[in-house]
């Protein structure tokens, strides 16, 4: 038994079984007459321990699995999903997915992707390392962490607690155009939550680390002296008054900047033209030093694969070259709806890289100079169709290059358009946290609304 079947013996159902679902699925709708077919079926299972104040708050198990079909007649399309892989509830749900396509309007831009663009190499991204946790031991990383956190600094006096969590799955995607492929991931994590101060003054802050390698997340220590840390930081908070300064954002909430980016650029957005980046291909909307790229062959990355959500080979693609637009992030359909061709992003962005500048934190608060450090985001307070941008926020005030004291109780507020035109500088202080990786983020010029 090769290590690929060892390890997938953990789920419900093997590769095989999975693999042979999906072609019945698809051979059933053919006889039933749809012109075309695609199916995906997965499984997978997850642990999750919390412990708060030492003792053990939850302990949650879950096992899942589940299969969604999705047929053509012609022009017109239908979709079904299911959790029962009984041959009698897969051949309804594909029933029930071509009695939906009859009642729906014809649209000239459904269908599958082109045959062509189909991914024929899988190649093994390392993105599957099964975690062999016992509930026990589970309880004693969670225990670790938040003992950490509280023995750090006497003015933390309480725990939100911590949570070690675990998830491991397997998927294969089929379509009646040839392709099949799937793999099994895994996604751990670790985090901690807690409270700093007495009566009258009291913050919360939090940390956390994630990998698909259990053995690559920060240690229980570590997470729990950083919660601690940033929580400790935040006490004797002030207001400061409205003006226009420079804003650091802190790595761990700079990547929000990218995700407004890549709603603005991704084909539903522009399709609609609900975009504030509308024909915007080839034309400067970033500072002159900004590059991005999409990068799906990160080995272990936490958004890398082979082929996306619709079987299209994926490839390392250029976004932002030197602050010019490159490229966006399409589907088939949305392709379709532009008169382009997909972009292999069904589904998203892959690991969405920012390059980093040659400053590390502190070279970034010395180049802030005066100004504001940000933290922590609130709300939601952005118009993607125009780019306005006016969100809570939390942090420091920085003088000199060096943080004076934490800063609550107020606004940011800009537009994205200018907010990357306006980027100074990113930092080399990178934080993998999600599938949007850069360091901290200098922008010049915008608006704090204070006292």
């Amino acid at each position: 038994m090769n290590a690929l079947v060892a390890q997938t013996a953990r789920f419900s159902h093997s590769p095989d079984e999975l693999r042979n679902l999906a072609s019945d699925m698809l051979s059933y709708a053919k006889t039933r007459g749809a012109t075309a077919a695609a199916v995906d079926v997965s499984v997978g299972f997850g642990q999750a321990v919390t412990v708060r104040q030492g003792e053990v708050e939850t302990i949650e198990y879950n096992r899942d699995k589940g299969v969604g079909i999705t047929v053509y007649l012609g022009q017109q399309r239908g979709s079904a999903s299911t959790s029962d892989f009984s041959q009698q509830a897969i051949k309804d749900s594909v029933d029930a997915a071509l009695s939906i396509a009859r009642y729906t309007a014809k649209d000239d831009c459904s269908g599958l992707p082109d045959a062509d663009l189909l991914a024929k190499n899988h190649v093994d991204l390392d993105l599957y390392h099964p975690w062999d946790l016992s509930v026990d031991a589970a309880i004693s990383l969670a225990q670790q962490c938040e003992q950490t956190a509280l023995a750090t600094d006497k003015r933390v006096s309480n725990s939100e607690g911590a949570t070690v969590n675990l998830s491991e799955s397997l998927f294969v995607s089929a379509n009646s155009a040839g392709f099949m492929g799937g793999f099994p991931t895994s996604r751990h994590s670790l985090s901690c939550a807690v409270i700093a101060g007495g009566e009258d003054s009291m913050e919360r802050d939090y940390w956390y680390s994630v990998a698909r390698d259990a053995k690559d997340l920060l240690s229980a220590q570590q997470v729990g002296k950083m919660a601690a840390e940033r929580c400790v930081r935040r006490l004797n908070a002030r207001q400061i008054a409205t003006m226009q300064v420079p804003v650091l954002f802190e790595a761990a909430i700079a990547a929000s900047l990218l995700g407004h980016f890549v709603g603005a650029v991704s084909g539903g957005s522009l399709y609609r033209k609900s975009s504030f980046l509308l024909n915007k291909k080839g034309q400067q909307i970033f500072a002159p030093h900004i590059n991005i790229m999409d990068v799906a062959d990160v080995r272990k990355g936490l958004a890398s694969s082979p082929f996306d959500d619709e079987g299209v080979q994926t490839r390392n693609r250029d976004i932002v070259k030197d602050g010019v637009l490159q490229d966006y992030f399409l589907s088939s359909y949305s392709a379709r709806k532009l008169g382009l061709q997909t972009t292999g992003n069904a589904g998203g962005n892959h690991n969405l890289i920012l390059q980093s500048g040659a400053l590390d934190f502190a070279g970034m608060l010395r180049t802030l100079s005066r100004g504001l450090l940000v933290t922590e985001l609130l709300g939601s307070g952005v118009n993607a169709v125009t780019g306005d941008y006016s969100r809570g926020a939390a942090g420091f005030w920085v003088e000199n290059g060096e943080i004076q004291y934490a800063v609550e109780e107020i606004t940011i507020a800009g537009n994205l358009a200018d907010m990357y035109r306006n980027i100074v500088a990113v930092g080399n202080d990178v934080l993998v946290q999600g599938s949007r990786q850069c360091g901290s983020i200098l922008v010049d010029g915008m608006t704090i609304a204070g006292q």
